[in-house]
């Protein structure tokens, strides 16, 4: 939770990504994912770990759901990569998809993936109707990585160790049954939009 929130600050806060303020303002949610690993040679792969967070009410996020992502992937590549990722979840469509089930990009919402240094404008896909807008800070060098075909599902064991019995992502976000003391910096620091 802690590498989740000095993330959200780098990314949000930052200088290298304007356009991810602005978006905060109107987010329905927030994935944030502080490490995901890619690497490869033919084969490749990668995962990381991170939390979801709802907003519940202007300046009021609910309490952190852990989430898992990963990817496999065979075709020309090569390398090794490190990435901060910040999903912002604009729609209720894009935070049901990624809460109801196993959510797998380019299979249910709309993604636009926005890297170091380029504004919404310079991105590949337009962001007008994009349910879900990914800033990414990456270190290293990896060719051939995207975000399709990459999934994002709920970390009920870690949430069950940071909550206790019967956590999981809508008893988290959406009941509101859950709290921890520890996820208070981030809660605040999100209140900031």
């Amino acid at each position: 939770v802690d590498s989740c929130l000095a993330t959200a600050q780098k990314i949000l806060s930052g200088p290298d990504f304007p356009d991810a303020a602005k978006q905060m303002t109107t987010a329905r949610g927030v994935l944030i994912m502080p490490e995901l690993v890619q690497g490869g040679f033919i084969f490749g792969a990668a995962g990381g770990r991170g939390v979801l967070m709802g907003r519940q009410s202007p300046n009021n996020w609910s309490y952190p759901a852990f989430y898992g992502m990963g990817s496999g992937s065979v075709g020309l590549q090569v390398g090794g990569k490190v990435s901060e990722i910040v999903f912002i979840i604009r729609t209720e469509k894009g935070l049901q998809a990624i809460l109801d089930h196993k959510f797998k990009f380019g299979a249910e919402a709309g993604v636009t993936l926005v890297a170091v240094g380029a504004g919404l404008e310079g991105a590949s896909t337009a962001a007008g109707g994009a349910d879900i807008v990914a800033f990414a800070n990456s270190q290293g060098l990896f060719a051939g990585v995207s975000l399709e075909g990459s999934y994002i599902d709920a970390d009920n064991d870690w949430n069950a160790l940071y909550y206790g019995s019967g956590a999981n992502a809508k008893t988290i976000i959406s009941e509101q049954r859950f709290t921890n003391p520890g996820a208070e910096p981030i809660r605040q620091y999100l209140a900031k939009w």
